[in-house]
């Protein structure tokens, strides 16, 4: 437990109203450390990744001697100090070279762990294209048949969805749409990470043509150790409140459009008391009576 000494000012009563649990939470942060060794792979692989997720970013400047796998304690307390509910540990060793270890938190528990071996990088600096706004929403795909049939890798998917995909918002404009962060799982231990920028080209319709210009980083990583929630846990990081949740409706639906469609239930009409308007140029004259009945005996 983080032992909180008693507020005197008014901001550091702000800053634990901003804290405290919410209906509607706020955007996720995420706390950038490294471990008590680093080479320039991690450093700039990191730096690559503190850029993409400003502003929601804290950094810890200093070496830590963390051992996540063997005690997740001191990052789960570090997340609690600085409000960060994701983190990512950089490290370096002789057994495990090159390792980034991307996390979540819930309820002051670790969820989900698990740390990826940098196989192959590119730097964003060795791309020209212009890269992404600050605080920009993205578009994260995930592709690769390994994020369907292996559970493990279906989390992972999750974890890094979850870790990547920046800012709520309620729309966005297709000009707005920025970066492509794409995730192909490879196989079961290998994930490509590249990211693009949409190029909105010029075409014989009104909906422009759309092109990928890679901008960087470009990361080829390698699953080595993970650390998942149990199905019961997972469910109840994923549970909604009561508050958020629609009040269900009887007889209405809603289609993947949006629409709502329901059902409405009328009685069986009785269209021969219906009253309705009297107008003479439709009533039978006797000539047109006459006719009928003329009609009707030669039928006969």
């Amino acid at each position: 437990m983080v032992r909180v000494e008693k507020i005197k000012t008014k901001k550091g009563k702000r800053v634990l109203v901003d804290r405290a649990p919410k209906t509607v939470e706020n955007d996720k942060k995420t706390l950038f450390c490294r471990g008590t060794k680093t080479n320039e792979i991690i450093n700039h692989a990191m730096m690559d990744l503190y850029d993409m997720k400003k502003p929601l970013t804290t950094k810890m400047d200093k070496h830590n001697p963390y051992h996540l796998f063997e005690d997740e304690t001191p990052i789960v307390r570090a997340g609690a100090k600085f409000d960060t509910s994701m983190f990512v540990l950089g490290c370096n060793s002789k057994k495990k070279p090159n390792c980034l270890t991307f996390g979540r938190t819930f309820d002051g528990q670790l969820l989900d762990m698990a740390e990826l071996r940098i196989i192959a990088y590119q730097s964003a600096s060795n791309f020209e294209t212009a890269k992404m706004t600050l605080g920009s929403k993205p578009c994260i795909v995930l592709e690769g048949a390994a994020f369907e049939s292996d559970p493990d890798m279906k989390r992972i998917g999750n974890l890094m969805v979850d870790w990547f995909r920046g800012p709520k918002v309620d729309t966005v404009r297709l000009e707005g749409l920025e970066t492509v962060i794409v995730f192909t799982a490879i196989d079961e231990k290998t994930i490509a990470l590249r990211v693009y920028r949409p190029l909105l080209k010029k075409s014989a319709t009104a909906t422009p043509r759309v092109e990928l210009a890679e901008m960087g980083p470009s990361l080829n990583l390698e699953v080595m150790r993970k650390k998942l929630a149990d199905d019961t846990l997972f469910k109840l990081a994923c549970k909604k409140p009561k508050a958020l949740m629609k009040k269900r409706r009887k007889n209405m639906s809603e289609d993947v459009f949006g629409n709502q469609l329901a059902r409405v239930h009328v009685g069986k009409q009785r269209t021969d008391d219906i009253q309705t308007r009297k107008v003479k140029a439709l009533k039978k004259t006797p000539l047109v009576e006459a006719a009928a009945g003329e009609d009707a005996a030669m039928e006969e």
